[in-house]
């Protein structure tokens, strides 16, 4: 007897082909000894349209919503649009997949697609589709390399284990098809006015639209803000240094006046160091990439890359079995992946100038199954690439430099603060001055990151007398927070929204302890790119440089939008918590959408007694759209 295997692409299918030594070509398939692998082209299957259900929804009309099917249904998936033809190669593939299932040979089936809720989702569609009642098993691996495909089949799981993910998947594709049918349907013929203007609405596309939009209104109402910072340039005995003013831990002061007065009042005098703290500080690697770290890398290092290119290319290199699975939101690895992770890490430093300070370790920061939710951080596997694009060698290098810096020393710097004194008329100004040098390189050896200059501070004696040789008055102003980027976008989306320090937190230590609440988030690591290109393709959007603007369109509907829940990251959020816990048997799927049901008819009914306001295609967003 033989076993079926279920891919979730034809590459994917080969990779699983080529470790089971299955070499028969077939039209859908590739045949072996022991087993069949077979294949979809991603989702084969999808909803009913509202036309599907009942024919005089083909016209547009209001007074049909809102429209909630009693009983959700599938049919094979159209080759585009909303009027499109059956997809026959998917058809195809339906029909070969359920051949193959009902040889007489074939006596069990394995589940490799995607292990995600998508790809549990495309897999039980398939089964359900075709009414499969020979058991079914699942394969859980994280790369298609030989070694983990053979471990994989060892260990498989029952498909009565997987019913939690698969009814978080259809709630997922239930909840998004109600909210998106019947606000984006209601939306457009309520406000929408212009041939082909649709207002597109989404649980995630709104709360998304909102973040860049409140972003955008933080800096239009930005009341910059003059301040002034007192300098004096010091001799000492070896050379010159520069200190600047400060009291009460204040640096910015607002009245040039008084600064002025200050400067009148050191003017020609002499100081003294009063103090010299020297520290040594040790910087770290930073934490190992998910999708939403490397998207943000990505997009912040290299032109012309958006989060969507980003994914693509991971995608790409995770077919060609050189990276591990991508979509995942784990910045460690599973602790049972420490021998596995010594093979690759063996691999990948040999040759390399630093090889010996490359050594490998079992450190929590590293392995840590607390921090790892369904599949562990992005890592190359064992196998060394040939050909590469000069894309997917881009994001290949940035992958296996990220790993291989785990496994070595902390840089460390001296960071020196000095303190001098000038004796004011009543009270002793001080000034300060810092240096940062350099004294082990470590990580950075290797990182390809750009080296932050060693800010060299000259050698001086506590108590030492200095000359005051000149001082300057600086004028400054408060600067508005900065538009959002792709990367700053994913990380919000990430975070549902919620505030985080604005330095770059892929380059500190505190990303590495940070955990967001699992499953409270906007999206998911593999839908978040696709949010942002979508915002892009409907005109909400637009960017510029590498930051994201808001259009007139996108910002009128945010204005305009009743639904406000459907606006609000915090709410979306507990939507995305609310598919985690199901996935998780913390929820029951009835409960749950009995809720979206109930807050639809509501939304839609309030839509519909909402006053007429006019969303059209303006002058402004014909202009916008061709600048973008």
């Amino acid at each position: 007897m033989k076993t079926l295997i279920l891919a979730e692409k034809p590459s994917v299918g080969r990779n699983i082909a080529d470790a089971l030594k299955c070499k028969t070509r077939h039209d859908g398939y590739l045949e072996g000894e022991n087993h069949i692998i077979t294949w979809a082209f991603g989702h084969l299957l999808t909803l009913y349209d509202c036309k599907d259900y009942d024919k005089s929804m083909e016209k547009w009309d209001i007074n049909k919503f809102p429209y909630i099917p009693q009983h959700f249904k599938y049919k094979v998936k159209t080759q585009g649009g909303y009027n499109s033809k059956i997809d026959t190669g998917a058809k195809k593939q339906l029909n070969i997949i359920k051949s193959l299932i009902d040889r007489n040979d074939v006596d069990r089936i394995i589940t490799a697609t995607d292990f995600d809720r998508e790809g549990e989702l495309i897999s039980t569609l398939i089964y359900q589709y075709i009414n499969v009642e020979k058991p079914v098993y699942r394969i859980l691996i994280n790369e298609w390399t030989e070694d983990e495909i053979r471990r994989g089949l060892n260990k498989l799981k029952t498909n009565d284990e997987m019913l939690n993910l698969q009814s978080a998947g259809i709630s997922r594709q239930w909840l998004d098809w109600v909210i998106g049918i019947n606000f984006t349907t209601v939306s457009t013929l309520k406000y929408a006015r212009g041939k082909g203007n649709v207002l597109n609405v989404g649980r995630v596309l709104m709360p998304t639209l909102k973040m860049v939009y409140d972003r955008e209104m933080e800096i239009e109402k930005f009341n910059s803000q003059k301040y002034y910072e007192l300098y004096v340039n010091f001799k000492a005995k070896n050379g010159k240094y520069k200190g600047k003013f400060f009291h009460d831990k204040l640096e910015k002061f607002p009245k040039r006046e008084s600064v002025e007065k200050l400067k009148n009042e050191i003017d020609g005098k002499d100081g003294t160091v009063i103090s010299i703290d020297e520290e040594n500080k040790k910087e770290i690697p930073p934490v190992l990439f998910n999708m939403t770290n490397l998207q943000g890398y990505m997009t912040s290092k290299h032109k012309g890359w958006t989060a969507d290119k980003a994914l693509k290319v991971a995608q790409s290199l995770y077919e060609k079995k050189l990276i591990t699975y991508p979509r995942t939101s784990s910045t460690a690895l599973e602790e049972s992946l420490k021998d596995k992770a010594k093979k690759v890490l063996d691999v990948h430093k040999k040759g390399l100038s630093c090889e010996k300070e490359i050594i490998f370790s079992e450190s929590k920061r590293i392995f840590n199954n607390d921090k790892v939710e369904s599949h562990s951080a992005i890592i190359p596997t064992y196998i060394i690439p040939r050909v590469l694009t000069p894309d997917e060698q881009k994001l290949y290098d940035a992958i296996k430099e990220r790993f291989l810096v785990q496994f070595m020393e902390a840089a460390e710097f001296k960071v020196t603060e000095v303190i001098t004194m000038i004796k004011g008329e009543k009270f002793d100004r001080l000034f300060k001055t810092k240096g940062k040098v350099m004294v082990k390189e470590g990580y950075l050896k290797l990182s390809s990151d750009k080296k932050k200059k060693d800010e060299i501070l000259i050698s001086l004696d506590k108590d030492e007398t200095v000359k005051n040789i000149s001082s300057k008055i600086e004028e400054k102003s408060t600067k508005p927070p900065a538009h959002h980027t792709e990367k700053t976008l994913l990380k919000a989306m990430e975070t549902c929204g919620k505030n985080r320090s604005s330095r770059d937190e892929d380059d500190k230590e505190e990303e590495a302890s940070m955990e967001v609440l699992k499953g409270y988030s906007i999206g998911t690591a593999a839908t978040r790119a696709e949010i942002i290109k979508k915002l892009k393709d409907t005109k909400y959007i637009k960017t510029q440089g590498k930051s994201l603007l808001i259009t007139e369109k996108g910002k009128k509907l945010v204005e305009i939008f009743p639904i406000k829940e459907l606006l609000d990251t915090d709410y979306t959020g507990r939507m995305e918590k609310a598919l985690y816990d199901i996935e998780k048997g913390k929820l029951d799927q009835k409960t749950f959408l009995d809720y979206i049901f109930k807050f639809t008819f509501n939304g839609v009914q309030k839509i519909k007694r909402d006053r007429f306001i006019t969303i059209g295609v303006s002058e402004n967003i014909k202009n916008e759209t061709k600048q973008s």
